[in-house]
């Protein structure tokens, strides 16, 4: 029997001004600030988009006609699945959206990003999920996926480590596993640690991804966009963002 096609889940908050990437502020203003996160999430439904045979699922919070472009958000988020977050922290969150995709998609590997990370295009995704279907969590392209721990039995998940100590991606063969995370505190420099700790801990075989940065104040936001240069992120950056004191990153 063929398998279930693998699900990309992305975990996203409308940019709306004052509420998304406050961070950013200053030097941005929060208007500015909500059209950098709105390019930013509209890179990353690119992304997933681009992905062969993938279903795509948004698990969204917050008001859509309050966004910042909200009209051409709307557009991109109506080829989706979209379904509402569940309330509570952050990592409750997760672990909720995870078990409905596994409601919505029985049987279904899943990769989980942010809006956070507009610099990942769909082959940076293509291979995560090559490395969670692969039997030792190998992939083809260099430098995406190490192995943790070795063999030749299949992985369970794969964890996508961000340069701030946190993590980018989550991929599991069951969605419901990430019941694991649902008490690992987000937002910390230890959460990628902790996460990692306890997806092992639940007896899970973890693969790594490569280590990407995700956008958190002005000075990720400008390497960022020199990542990507050509997206809307990028355009939104050098439009809105100032570039930090000292020159360039």
């Amino acid at each position: 029997m063929d398998r279930p096609p693998d699900v990309l889940l992305v975990l996203a908050k409308s940019p709306v001004a004052g509420l998304a990437k406050t961070r950013l502020c200053p030097p941005a203003s929060p208007s500015d600030a909500a059209a950098i996160a709105a390019a930013a999430l509209l890179d990353t439904l690119d992304a997933v988009a681009g992905v062969p045979g993938a279903r795509v699922m948004v698990a969204w919070t917050g008001d859509l006609a309050g966004a910042q472009y909200a009209a051409e958000l709307g557009r991109a988020l109506a080829g989706v699945e979209r379904f509402e977050q569940s309330e509570g922290p952050l990592e409750r969150r997760i672990a909720g959206a995870h078990a409905e995709v596994a409601r919505r998609a029985p049987g279904s590997a899943v990769l989980q990003i942010g809006m956070d990370t507009p610099q990942v295009d769909a082959d940076t995704l293509t291979a995560a999920l090559i490395a969670l279907r692969s039997p030792d969590g190998r992939v083809v392209r260099a430098g995406v996926a190490g192995t943790e721990p070795g063999g030749t039995e299949p992985v369970d998940a794969v964890l996508g480590p961000a340069l701030d100590g946190g993590w980018w991606a989550l991929g599991l063969r069951d969605p419901r596993r990430a019941a694991a995370v649902a008490e690992v505190p987000m937002s910390r420099s230890d959460t990628g640690e902790l996460t990692r700790g306890a997806l092992l801990g639940a007896g899970l075989r973890v693969a790594t991804l490569a280590t990407v940065r995700d956008v958190d104040d002005a000075n990720d936001a400008h390497i960022v966009a020199a990542e990507a240069p050509h997206g809307r992120f990028a355009a939104q950056v050098h439009a809105r963002l100032r570039p930090p004191v000292g020159g360039t990153c």
